[in-house]
C-alpha cells in the first residue's frame, strides 16, 4: 500500500539534518587544532634540524661553565682555603704572643714576625698578597693593619685595614676605628672624625658603637664642631646609657655647649 503526506507536514528528521551537527563540528575544530599543532611541531623540527649545531653547541658551553665551575671550586678554591688557614695559623701564634708579651722589644719584635713570618711560614702580608681571594687572605689584612698600627706605622695600617672586609658585628668597626686612630695619630683630625662616625654607625651594639661615637664626640670638639660633638654625644647617652663612655659624656656636652 502505498504511503502519502498530508499537506503542510515536514519531516521532522529532515528538519534536525537541516542544522549543524555539534559532534561534527566540534571534531572539526580539533581536527583543525591538531593540524595546527602538527604544522608548529613541524616547523619546530625544521628549527631544530636546521639549527642543531648552534643548539648543541650552547648546552655544551652551559653544561662546561657549570662543570669548570664546580671542578674550581672543589680542586682549586678549597685546597687554596685550607692552604692559606694553615699558613695563617702560625702568623696568628705571633700576634697572641705579642698582645701578651711584656716590655715594647718584646713586643715589637713579635709584630714584626706576625707581619713577615718565620719558622718557614709566610707572615701576614705575604697571606694577604698570595691569598687575596680567601677568607683567610681577607682576615691577613686586619691582622697587618693591626700589627703595623701597634708598630706605630699609622700609613701601612691604613692601607691594610682599609682592604679588610667583613660582616663581623666587631671586627669591621674596629677597623674603620683603628684607621681613624692612624689618621688622628699623623694629624689628619677630619678624616679621623669621618672614619670615628663610620665605626660607630656600622654597626649598634654597646661595645663598638659606644666607643666610637664617643670618640667621634672629642674629636668634633678638637675641630670646633660644636653641633656634631652633641649629636654624637647625645646618641650616646640615649642609646648606650649603662656604657662607661656614657658616664664620660657629660663632661663633653659641658665643653660642646660651652662653644656655642
Amino acid at each position: 500500500m502505498a504511503s502519502y503526506k498530508k499537506r503542510g507536514y515536514k519531516n521532522k528528521q529532515n528538519k534536525e539534518n537541516d542544522q549543524p551537527n555539534d559532534v561534527e563540528t566540534q571534531d572539526s575544530t580539533t581536527a583543525e587544532v591538531f593540524e595546527s599543532l602538527d604544522q608548529s611541531a613541524s616547523k619546530t623540527e625544521e628549527f631544530i634540524s636546521k639549527y642543531q649545531k648552534q643548539i648543541f653547541g650552547a648546552i655544551i658551553v652551559v653544561v662546561v661553565v657549570v662543570l669548570g665551575s664546580l671542578a674550581y671550586q672543589k680542586f682549586i678554591v678549597e685546597p687554596t682555603e685550607i692552604e692559606a688557614a694553615n699558613e695563617l695559623n702560625q702568623a696568628q701564634m705571633y700576634f697572641k704572643n705579642a698582645i701578651e708579651a711584656s716590655g715594647k722589644n718584646a713586643k715589637d719584635s713579635l709584630y714584626t714576625l706576625s707581619l713577615d713570618g718565620g719558622n718557614g711560614k709566610f707572615g701576614f702580608t705575604d697571606i694577604a698578597s698570595q691569598y687575596s681571594g680567601t677568607k683567610s687572605g681577607n682576615l691577613a689584612n686586619y691582622y697587618a693593619g693591626m700589627a703595623y698600627f701597634k708598630l706605630s706605622n699609622y700609613e701601612k695600617a691604613i692601607e691594610y685595614l682599609d682592604a679588610f672586609s667583613s660582616d663581623d658585628e666587631l671586627l669591621m668597626p674596629m677597623a674603620q676605628g683603628t684607621i681613624a686612630d692612624a689618621f688622628q695619630q699623623i694629624g689628619q683630625t677630619d678624616k679621623a672624625l669621618n672614619y670615628y662616625e663610620k665605626a660607630a654607625n656600622l654597626r649598634s651594639n654597646s661595645f663598638t658603637s659606644a666607643k666610637y661615637l664617643l670618640k667621634a664626640a672629642i674629636t668634633a670638639i678638637e675641630l670646633g664642631k660644636a653641633d656634631i660633638a652633641l649629636k654624637h654625644l647625645n646618641n650616646l647617652k640615649d642609646n648606650y646609657s649603662d656604657t662607661e663612655e656614657a658616664k664620660q659624656a657629660d663632661v663633653y656636652l659641658g665643653q660642646a655647649e660651652a662653644m656655642q
